[in-house]
C-alpha cells in the first residue's frame, strides 16, 4: 500500500492564459518540496516539464504535463497545462483528472481569453477553483486593481488567502494571521472574510457562527476544502514564481484549502440511463478514466494517464473498457514527473497514475471487472479551423496518415479525416497555431513535409418543391437483356432532418417485385452521395416509389438500380434544387475599441449579429452566425484588426441556401463533373 491515503491526496490543474507563468510556478513547487535539485527555467530551455523539443524551441507549453510532490504527509498531484487558446482542449481534458482548477493570472496582463474560458469550464463542471496572481513583481502593476477586477468579473467568492507585503518581497498568510501589515487591504478583515466564506458551505456551521460570532481555527481548517469544493470560497494567492515569493505559502494552502477526492466533486457513471455516483473508496470496485495520452517520440511508446476514481490496482492487472469483457494487461503502475517515470506498487482511489503500451483513448472509462457505467468526459470545443494537406514526396501518404493519427490520439481537439466528398485529406484544430505546431512536429519528428491549402467547403444540395421522376432502363446486348422502369416522387423535408433520406415504398399490385426495392434504393443513394446539381451530397429529401414495370426474364438488380438512380435524379432536377452552405456560430472576444471594426468586418462576410456583451476589463464578446466559406482567413484578419488581442471560437450551426449569384458560380465550376453517360 502507498504511504498516503485517499484523504491525503490533492489533485490540481494549473490553467490559465499563455504567459501567466504556470510552468514556472510548477518548477518552483518541484524545487521547494525537494522533488528536483534545481529550478527549471522555460527561457533557457532547462524546464523539467516542457519536455518536447517543440516546446523548448517555442518557449511555451503545447501539451499538458504531470508532476507530483509530497508535503507534510500529503500527496499533491498537479497538471501543468498549455495556455495558448489553440491548445485549450488539452487544458480542459486535464480538468477531468482533478478536484481543483488553479487559474494562474499574469499580474501585468490581467484577465485574458483563457482566464475566462478556464474559470468558466471549472465552474460549469463543478470543480473547486483557486486563483494565483503571479508575476506580482512586474513593473507598474497595481495588484489591488487586478484583484478588484477579478472579483468584479468572477464574483465576490474570490477571497485573498495571501496578501503581498514588504513591497512585494513577501506575502502574509491570512488564514494563519489575524494581524500584520500588507501592501494593501487589512489582514484582520481578510481573515474574517475567509471565515465568512467558509461557514457558508454548511448550514449548521453558519448558524453557530452567527450565534457565537466566531469559529475555532480547527473548524476553519476542517472546512476550507469543503468551502472550495462547494464554490463558496475561491481562494486567491499572490506569487512571484521566479522569486520565489509566495510559493511556499501556496503549497501550504493547497494542502489546507484544496479538497481531497473524498470531499471534492464525485463523478457519475451512466449506464442504461441510470446514474451511479462513483465513490472514492479504495475498497470499492476499480473505476478509472483516461484524461491524457502521450507518445514518447523516440521509443514510440504510448502512455495513458488515468484518474482512479474508485478501488485500487496493482501492476499487471487486466484493464477493460466499460461494456467489454476482454481487456489489456496494464503492466507497471507509473507516476509521471515530467518526462521521468517512476514505478509504484499500487494505485488507490483518488490518485493519478499512468500505464504504458495500452491502447486506450481520452475519455474512456476503465474497469478491472466487467462494468457498464461510463463517466462523461468534459465538453471539448469543436475544431473548426481546417487545412487540406498533400504529401510533398510521393509515397509519404501512408506515413503522414499514421503520424497524424498518433497526434490525434494525444490531442482530443486535433482531427484527421479523409473527406469522402472532396477526396481531400483534411486536418482540423482550434486555430492556425494549433495546426502549424502539428505540422512542425511532423517535420521535426517524422521528417515529412506537406503542402497545405484551404479545404473545399462541404456544401450540400437539397430540393424546395415536390416533383415526379421517371426512368426506363432497357438494354439488349445479344443475350439476356436488362429492363427496369421506375416512377417516383420527391418531397422536401425540414432542414437538417435525420436521416438525410426518408424512404417510402408505395408500390401496389406487384408492378415492381419487392425483391428489387434494395436495388432501387441503392440507385437513389448513389445520387444522394454524388449530388445532382453541383456534385455535393443531397439531404432533407423524401423519396416515394409510386409505380414501375418489370420483365419476368430481363429484370435484374443492376437494371433497377440504374432506373432508380436516373428516376431520382430526374425528379430532383425538377424539384427546384438549391445549393446549401454550412453556417457556424461564432463568438469573438475583442477590446471594446475594436467592436465597430469587427462587426463591420463580419457584416462584409454575410455575418448576422446575434448578441453582444461588454465584459469587465475593457473587453467585449460579439456573437454572430456566418457562412463558413467566408471565414477561411478570419484568424489573420482578426489579429490584424485587434493587434493580436482578439480571439474567436466557432461551432457548426446549420445549413442555409447559398445566394443565387454565388451558387451559380459554384455550379458552373462543378458542371464538368456532373455530366454522366446514361
Amino acid at each position: 500500500m502507498p504511504s498516503y491515503t485517499t484523504t491525503d491526496i490533492r489533485n490540481i490543474a494549473l490553467v490559465g492564459h499563455q504567459g501567466a507563468g504556470k510552468t514556472s510556478l510548477c518548477e518552483a513547487i518541484l524545487h521547494l518540496t525537494g522533488a528536483t535539485s534545481r529550478v527549471g527555467n522555460v527561457a533557457d530551455k532547462t524546464s523539467h516539464l516542457d519536455t518536447d523539443d517543440e516546446e523548448r524551441e517555442r518557449g511555451y507549453s503545447i501539451d499538458s504535463h504531470c508532476l507530483y510532490v509530497s508535503h507534510k504527509g500529503k500527496l499533491i498531484n498537479a497538471i501543468d497545462t498549455p495556455g495558448a487558446p489553440d491548445f485549450v482542449g488539452l487544458a480542459i481534458s486535464a480538468l477531468a483528472g482533478v478536484e481543483t482548477a488553479v487559474i494562474v493570472v499574469n499580474a501585468q496582463a490581467g484577465i485574458q481569453v483563457n482566464t475566462r474560458r478556464m474559470m468558466e469550464a471549472a465552474r460549469t463542471n463543478g470543480l473547486g477553483r483557486a486563483v494565483v496572481i503571479n508575476r506580482m513583481d512586474a513593473e507598474n502593476v497595481n495588484l489591488e486593481h487586478v484583484l478588484n477586477l477579478l472579483r468584479e468579473t468572477f464574483g465576490n467568492e474570490l477571497t485573498p488567502v495571501t496578501l503581498p507585503s514588504g513591497g512585494g518581497k513577501k506575502v502574509i498568510d491570512c488564514i494563519e494571521s489575524t494581524s500584520g501589515q500588507a501592501d494593501f487591504g487589512d489582514v484582520a478583515a481578510t481573515h474574517q472574510a475567509i471565515v465568512e466564506r467558509v461557514v457558508e458551505c454548511d448550514d449548521e456551521l453558519m448558524n453557530r457562527f452567527f450565534e457565537q460570532g466566531e469559529i475555532s481555527q480547527d473548524e476553519l481548517y476542517k472546512n476550507l476544502g469543503r468551502a472550495v469544493a462547494a464554490g463558496t470560497l475561491v481562494p486567491v494567492f499572490f506569487t512571484n514564481a521566479r522569486g520565489p515569493v509566495g510559493v511556499t505559502e501556496l503549497i501550504e494552502s493547497i494542502v489546507k484549502c484544496c479538497p481531497s477526492p473524498v470531499i471534492g466533486r464525485q463523478r457519475i457513471a451512466v449506464a442504461h440511463e441510470k446514474e451511479t455516483p462513483v465513490k472514492p473508496d479504495p475498497a470499492a470496485p476499480f473505476v478509472a478514466q483516461v484524461f491524457k495520452v502521450s507518445v514518447e517520440p523516440k521509443s514510440n511508446i504510448k502512455y495513458c494517464v488515468v484518474r482512479v476514481h474508485s478501488g485500487h490496482l496493482k501492476g499487471d492487472t487486466t484493464l477493460m473498457l466499460a461494456g467489454d469483457k476482454k481487456g489489456e494487461r496494464s503492466g507497471h503502475v507509473l507516476k509521471l514527473q515530467g518526462a521521468e517515470r517512476k514505478e509504484i506498487d499500487e494505485a488507490i482511489a483518488g490518485d493519478i497514475v499512468a500505464f504504458a503500451k495500452v491502447d486506450f483513448h481520452i475519455g474512456q472509462t476503465l474497469y478491472t471487472a466487467p462494468g457498464d457505467g461510463k463517466i462523461a468526459m468534459l465538453r471539448l470545443p469543436t475544431p473548426m479551423f481546417s487545412l487540406a494537406i498533400e504529401a510533398k514526396a510521393r509515397g509519404d501518404e501512408v506515413k503522414i496518415s499514421e503520424a497524424l493519427r498518433k497526434w490525434a490520439e494525444v490531442d482530443p481537439c486535433f482531427k484527421l479525416r479523409q473527406d469522402p466528398q472532396t477526396h481531400e485529406t483534411v486536418i482540423s484544430g482550434i486555430g492556425d497555431l494549433h495546426l502549424r505546431v502539428m505540422l512542425s512536429r511532423l517535420h521535426r519528428i517524422n521528417k515529412i513535409d506537406v503542402i497545405t491549402h484551404p479545404p473545399k467547403i462541404p456544401y450540400r444540395e437539397t430540393i424546395t418543391a415536390v416533383a415526379d421522376g421517371h426512368h426506363r432502363h432497357k438494354k439488349q446486348t445479344g443475350g439476356a437483356g436488362q429492363f427496369g422502369e421506375v416512377f417516383l416522387k420527391v418531397e422536401p423535408l425540414p432542414r437538417g432532418s435525420e436521416p438525410a433520406l426518408e424512404w417510402d415504398w408505395a408500390i401496389f399490385g406487384g408492378s415492381i417485385p419487392g425483391q428489387f426495392e434494395p436495388a432501387i434504393k441503392k440507385g437513389v443513394h448513389d445520387v444522394m452521395e454524388a449530388g445532382a446539381l453541383a456534385g455535393f451530397p443531397l439531404q432533407d429529401i423524401k423519396a416515394i416509389i409510386t409505380d414501375g414495370k418489370h420483365h419476368p426474364v430481363d429484370s435484374k438488380e443492376v437494371a433497377f438500380r440504374t432506373a432508380g438512380k436516373y428516376a431520382f435524379k430526374d425528379a430532383v432536377l425538377k424539384a427546384r434544387p438549391v445549393l446549401l452552405e454550412p453556417y457556424v456560430d461564432i463568438e469573438v472576444m475583442v477590446p471594446t475599441d475594436n467592436v465597430g471594426d469587427i462587426t463591420g468586418d463580419l457584416a462584409q462576410r454575410r455575418g448576422r449579429p446575434s448578441g453582444q456583451d461588454i465584459l469587465p476589463g475593457g473587453m467585449a464578446v460579439i456573437k454572430a452566425q456566418a457562412p463558413l466559406a467566408k471565414l477561411s482567413d478570419y484568424h489573420s484578419r482578426l489579429s490584424s484588426i485587434t493587434g493580436g488581442k482578439g480571439s474567436y471560437s466557432m461551432e457548426f450551426s446549420h445549413y442555409e441556401p447559398v445566394p443565387s449569384n454565388e451558387a451559380a458560380a459554384i455550379i458552373a465550376q462543378y458542371k464538368p463533373h456532373k455530366e454522366e453517360e446514361e
